[in-house]
């Protein structure tokens, strides 16, 4: 499992899925808790490990390594 996240696709996961766990989790003001905002799990996950399956599986890397 190698990386094939870019460092600019790794940070916008990881601000999507913080964004999305905080809206499960209620802490986004005026805006009501959905269980929806857990599916911003795997967008972290993947910025954490900066490998995703989906892109193996269609040949992309975001990364600059060739």
């Amino acid at each position: 499992m190698s990386v094939n996240i870019g460092i600019v696709d790794r940070c916008l996961r990881l601000i999507v899925g913080v964004a999305l766990v905080a809206w499960a989790l209620g802490y986004i003001p005026t805006v009501a808790p959905s269980p929806w905002g857990w599916i911003g799990l795997i967008p972290l996950v993947t910025s954490l490990f900066g490998y995703c399956p989906a892109y193996a599986l269609l040949g992309v890397k975001t990364c600059g390594r060739a």
